[in-house]
């Protein structure tokens, strides 16, 4: 940016010019057409207001329409251009590196032994490396930029004197903005008439405490609305905004997570491994007097093969077809590792309001302390309410009222909104005899705090916040105060949020799926424990007054506690912190909802941070992931969507690590032990270029998720993929024995032969390592089987018909499918094997579910029909007695337990 732009100089103020000068409506019409473009040696910032809003031709009434459209043309949206990178260049930057050097050696060393079959083939694949990798980029930055889209924050302005909502980036210098508790400030902006906010500037200045602005004073981009409401006039957008661009919603895509470092480790593994065997193969082909520069261009040629070089490919793709799924299921990821992150939480913390419950208030009778009648307990509240904040519990003590033209006796002078500390609106009001007032409404708690006839009333008021709890009831307390008067409490509005339809069944799949549910509320101990009863998730709640302090370490016996509980009531935003963080430490990895500006500390904490819908730009900003949508299910089919694309990743893992072993034991086995290069070099680059062209489609694969969080198994994936890599050159040379010692096949004959095996051998290894069990049991996604044997069909012609190879014929090709297949099966007997000895505790749970009898599973059959009849919206009578189906899914699920 330039710094000229971005911090004009300050004119010369005229004599009794101020900073802080009060804002006021000038005569300037809304909307009208500014004569030229802001003097950016005018200081927007500093000027008094009255001159700013001349300067820009508009008012505290804002623009129309039309001249904000006109001035989004003039000055460009509200957003930094990104330096995005030369599409040519970023093609090119695909043969730089280690491993395209390699292969442009081998392009090279062929040229200068006069190969030109390799030497065209090898250049095939540098460039087919080259295309796909940059394809592939471009295809999940796509995805990307298609999810920074829908995160894009949107900002309350005034046009054509009425509030419309549109993106952020249509702000234009002129527009009236409102910005309330949890809005990130969308642009550069003087504050015109109301109360003190705080700011916090923290993301543009590292300053940590909030600050004060008020009236008249400059509020910048990408800083936090901490607590209070106001007006703003915009004086500067885009590239013209003092510290630079909105606070982005979405972290770049190329974060590198747990799981990612541990795939790149079996790279490095298999790198290592490579080279050392590669090595071996040069010094014993230099021994025995083999000509230098073809024994260089082979040894370049199988390294390369044998190097994960689609594993960055397949990564990003996978991640980025994860992203698209996740969103398709009403979840945003805001970056690529919350994937992995969320596929391994067993802990959710959810909020109870609006995720647990449906978020629709009802308001009860209320009650009422000597003898107010009930109807001014409801307008001193509805006094205390504001419709346009859309605010559920306004919005239902409003719809409370039996008069609703019972407001427009009053004036409201000022209104002080909710936050979550003081946990209290307040509105000071003039009724039509000029007579003033103060009405508030908040926590039964602090309203009492705040009233002078607390000693009286304490005990009745205590006891009928109880019984409202017992039954479920959220309450509110109400207090009246006639002009600078002490507060007089007046009564407790009951409200009812019921629970969500699905969160009772959404809870228990959770459970099954080894995720404990937590509720975590502000609510009293006995409403959460009412709740808590309804949903069966146990009524262990803690009282989070009792937690002590968030600063200091737990003992033993406070954190033990929180990890047993089931949830949490009266809980400020400091408590969700402390929470995630004690269970952190107890081992757990954490999932945290949130909606509120003081969530986002705890929502940075958690190992998976929710936004739930409807959440403020600052909790939205600093989540991994942003629902679209309210209520548990959504964020349970999260869990599971992820944990399948953690699977997808395991089994391209354990692939890769197979096929590597099986390729480099073959060819270094065979040269050390019989002299004879069972490929040439030009065998070794189709075989990697039709590897890699198939394994692509992995990331659209059919898998079934674990129930179970998702970890890392190093030891298990490490020992599968060595016995298979094992399995493989053992078929190869058993192959090899039969060509060459049983049908006496001349070695050119062999070649083919072997390059179509480790083929066909290769690709069906991907349908052993995508499941945990026999090959058959999860059916193969129509693009993998579309891609496999589409390959292998490219493959067999090749070696049938001899392309750059003696041709095999179809008599042999047919013979070598056979014997691939028969070892297939083997392997396939052998890999359950494997399972049983790296991994018995799995192997005698599923011996246990089938073995189970009928009669032991009658009961959980019976509710799991009654869930299938639930899920289908009790439309379909017959699913109740479906009991097939439950006992399938139950058998199922059964060994994950």
């Amino acid at each position: 940016m330039n710094p000229d732009t971005a911090q004009p100089q300050t004119p010369e103020r005229k004599p009794g010019a101020s900073a802080e000068s009060k804002p006021s409506v000038t005569d300037a019409k809304p909307g009208a057409k500014p004569e030229a473009k802001i003097d950016p040696k005018d200081d927007l910032k500093t000027l008094p207001i009255t001159e700013v809003e001349k300067k820009l031709e508009s008012s505290p009434e804002g623009l129309t329409q039309a001249e904000a459209q006109k001035r989004l043309i003039q000055y460009g949206p509200n957003e930094l251009e990104e330096k995005k990178a030369n599409p040519i260049l970023k093609f090119l930057s695909y043969f730089w590196g280690p491993i395209p050097w390699m292969i442009e050696v081998a392009v090279i060393l062929s040229g200068v032994v006069r190969h030109w079959p390799d030497f065209f083939i090898i250049l095939l694949l540098l460039v087919a490396n080259a295309v796909v990798g940059f394809w592939e980029e471009h295809t999940a930055g796509n995805a990307i930029e298609a999810l920074k889209a829908q995160l894009a924050i949107k900002a309350r302005v005034k046009r054509d004197g009425q509030w419309l909502n549109p993106p952020a980036r249509e702000l234009v210098p002129g527009d009236v903005i409102r910005m309330r508790l949890g809005d990130i400030v969308p642009a550069d902006a003087r504050l015109l008439d109301g109360d003190v906010v705080e700011v916090d500037q923290s993301a543009l200045t590292g300053e940590s405490l909030p600050v004060e602005r008020k009236s008249g004073e400059a509020v910048f981009s990408g800083s936090i609305i901490r607590q209070g409401e106001i007006g703003a006039l915009v004086y500067a957008t885009g590239a013209n905004t003092y510290f630079g661009k909105t606070a982005s919603l979405v972290q770049e895509a190329h974060t590198v997570s747990h799981f990612q470092k541990a795939v790149l480790k079996i790279g490095n593994y298999l790198i290592i491994l490579a080279v050392a065997l590669v090595a071996v193969i040069i010094t014993v082909a230099i021994f025995r007097g083999d000509p230098i520069l073809t024994t260089l261009q082979f040894a370049l040629v199988l390294t390369v093969a044998a190097i994960p070089v689609a594993m960055p490919t397949v990564l990003s793709v996978t991640m980025a077809v994860g992203a698209r799924l996740l969103a398709r299921k009403k979840a945003i990821v805001s970056k690529l590792v919350a994937i992995e992150e969320l596929a391994g939480v067993d802990v959710l913390c959810a909020d109870k309001t609006g995720t647990l419950t449906q978020n629709k208030l009802t308001l009860g009778d209320p009650f009422s302390v000597n003898n107010v009648p009930a109807e001014q307990v409801i307008l001193d509240g509805a006094l205390a309410s504001r419709a346009e904040n859309n605010d559920t519990i306004d919005l239902a003590v409003l719809g409370g009222l039996k008069d609703k033209e019972a407001l427009k006796a009053y004036e409201v002078v000022h209104f002080m909104p909710f936050d979550p500390v003081h946990k209290r609106t307040e509105a000071t009001v003039k009724a039509r005899d000029g007579k003033t007032f103060k009405v508030t409404k908040g926590a039964p708690q602090v309203i009492l705090e705040l009233a002078a006839n607390a000693g009286q009333v304490r005990s009745a008021v205590e006891k009928a916040v109880n019984e409202f709890a017992e039954r479920g009831f959220r309450s509110l307390g109400v207090a009246h105060a006639e002009g600078d008067g002490p507060w007089q409490f007046l009564g407790v509005l009951p409200l009812f949020d019921p629970p969500r339809e699905d969160a009772k069944a959404t809870i228990a799949t959770a459970l099954a799926m080894g995720v404990k549910i937590k509720m975590v509320t502000g609510d009293a101990l006995a409403i959460a424990k009412e709740t808590a009863k309804k949903l069966d998730m146990g009524t262990n709640i803690l009282d989070a007054a009792s937690l002590g302090d968030s600063k200091k370490e737990e003992s033993t016996e406070v954190a033990e506690s929180i990890e047993k509980a089931d949830g949490f009531a009266q809980v400020f935003p400091e408590h969700k912190f402390h929470i995630v963080d004690v269970l952190q430490k107890r081992g757990h990895m954490v999932g945290m909802t949130g909606d509120g500006v003081n969530d986002a500390p705890a929502l940075k904490k958690a190992d998976c941070g929710i936004a739930v819908s409807g959440a403020t730009d600052a909790a939205r900003a600093a989540a991994a992931i942003v629902l679209t949508t309210p209520g548990l299910s959504v964020i349970i089919d999260a869990i599971k969507e992820s944990r399948r694309i953690f699977q997808r990743m395991n089994s391209y893992a354990i692939y890769r690590i197979t096929e590597t072993l099986r390729v480099l034991l073959f060819m270094t086995a065979a040269i050390l032990v019989f002299n004879f290069y069972p490929l040439t070099a030009v065998m070794i680059v189709m075989l990697a270029l039709l590897n890699d062209g198939a394994i692509l489609s992995i990331a659209y694969d059919n898998v079934h998720y674990k129930d179970e969080p998702e970890a890392w198994n190093m030891r298990l994936v490490l020992g599968i993929a060595s016995v298979l890599g094992i399995v493989g050159p053992i078929a190869a040379f058993g192959l090899f024995y039969l060509g060459d010692r049983v049908f006496h096949l001349d070695r050119p004959h062999l070649q083919p032969m072997m390059y179509l095996m480790l083929s066909v051998a290769g690709h069906l290894t991907i349908f052993l390592t995508r499941t945990r069990g026999a090959f058959w049991s999860i059916r193969p996604a129509k693009i993998l089987m579309i891609a496999v044997f589409s390959t292998q069909i490219i493959a067999t012609f090749i070696a049938v018909y001899g392309f750059l190879m003696p041709p095999l014929g179809w008599g042999w090709a047919g013979f070598v499918w056979a014997y691939a297949l028969v070892w297939f099966l083997v392997s396939d007997r052998v890999k359950l094997l494997a399972y049983r000895i790296f991994d018995p505790v799995k192997a005698v749970a599923q011996a246990e579910a089938k073995s189970k009898p009928l009669s032991d599973l009658t009961p959980q059959i019976a509710r799991r029909a009654y869930e299938l009849y639930e899920k289908r919206g009790h439309q379909n009578g017959g699913a109740v007695q479906d009991w097939g189906q439950a006992e399938r899914e139950i058998r199922k699920d059964e060994p994950n337990k």
